[in-house]
């Protein structure tokens, strides 16, 4: 049986409860993605082209340091990485994650949280930064996603 870790950023708390619910409904580990600088409603501000995260979107090489490490990366089979959607991708910060382990013969699986914008080429460039691993196209969910929808989804992938 593979070893599942549920991994996730979250600036609000939004993808925080759905990665909690999703490695609940399947027993996986869980583990949150910190950053150094935890961002403010301010740095959130979508609206201002100078918030911290409009910056962050703006400039593909921003890594947001992260103050958190998954001990045992090598025990896991399936990661999923779980992020709400910044600008129709993921935030640059799951860019540092997916360049900080050595993902070679891993099947990664991101999942998202969003009001109403898709995942766009958010499997692609996690797969081009975690070299070696098989990803997945994985999906963007409501924030108010049950526990047996979570539990459908990740059965239905086949990994």
């Amino acid at each position: 049986m593979s070893k599942v870790l549920v991994s996730f950023f979250s600036a609000s708390g939004v993808t925080k409860k759905l990665a909690s619910n999703l490695a609940e409904a399947i027993s996986a580990d869980l583990f949150e993605i910190v950053p150094e600088a935890i961002y403010t409603d301010e740095d959130l501000n979508w609206q201002n082209a100078n918030s911290r995260s409009s910056v962050e979107m703006k400039d593909r090489s921003c890594r947001p340091a992260i103050t958190s490490k998954v001990n045992d990366m090598a025990s896991y089979d399936i990661i999923l990485i779980g992020f709400p959607i910044w600008w129709y991708r993921e935030p640059s910060i799951i860019d540092t994650f997916a360049e900080a382990y050595d993902f070679a013969g891993k099947t990664i699986v991101p999942f998202a949280t969003s009001g109403s914008s898709g995942m766009g080429d958010s499997a692609k460039i996690i797969a081009e930064l975690a070299k070696g691993a098989q990803v997945l196209e994985g999906k963007r969910f409501s924030a108010n996603a049950s526990k047996e929808e979570l539990k459908g989804w990740f059965e239905g992938l086949g990994v």
